[in-house]
């Protein structure tokens, strides 16, 4: 039985998260992914218009898959602490297991790009953040809790996020954004939801 290969454009999107994370704080020049990829650069551009294309398609992937799990979440579980906690941990597992799209999302792979992507980063981080704010406005409406100030507490377990996050692509990806996490979680849901 034959094994069929993936498609080239996912071949070429996966030798640039490679490249993303074996290269840590370096530019990846479209000649380095052709080779990386096995193909010519011509075909590259054949699959993807720009290396702002391939930038995007990676934004693309990190949305489709953290929302859609999001939206399995909030199916599936009706406990608010849980729910803050069950996406927390997505998106934390999600850089440990993506390293190269952490540096996308945190735009450090970014930079020289257009303005174009560093909006679709804002928008990915904005949508997370509006998301963990209705689960804590929909807390008060339907629990009678939950943070006073559902909007802070949102913005607080964004900054822990995105903390984790740069300080795994600050260590060269040595320290996992889920080093800890239980005690750090532990910690916020005390302030978050006091007794």
């Amino acid at each position: 039985m034959a094994t069929t290969k993936p498609p080239r454009r996912q071949l070429i999107l996966e030798a640039l998260v490679d490249q993303l994370e074996k290269s840590p704080g370096e530019r990846i020049t479209t000649a380095a992914l052709a080779r990386a990829a096995g193909i010519s650069e011509a075909a590259l551009y054949r699959h993807f218009a720009s290396k702002a294309k391939m930038f995007e398609g990676l934004i693309e992937f990190a949305e489709e898959s953290v929302f859609t799990r999001i939206n399995q979440i909030l199916e599936e579980d009706r406990q608010t602490r849980s729910r803050c906690a069950k996406i927390v941990y997505l998106v934390l597992a999600f850089s440990a297991r993506n390293p190269g799209i952490t540096r996308v999302l945190l735009g450090d792979a970014l930079v020289g790009e257009t303005g174009r992507l560093h909006a679709r980063v804002e928008q990915f981080f904005a949508r997370l953040q509006a998301q963990l704010r209705q689960v804590l406005r929909e807390a008060r409406m339907r629990e009678g809790g939950g943070p006073e100030e559902p909007e802070a507490a949102a913005g607080l377990m964004l900054a822990l996020v995105e903390g984790r996050m740069h300080q795994f692509m600050r260590t060269r990806f040595a320290t996992s954004p889920l080093d800890q996490w239980e005690a750090q979680w532990r910690l916020l849901e005390q302030s978050l939801f006091p007794a």
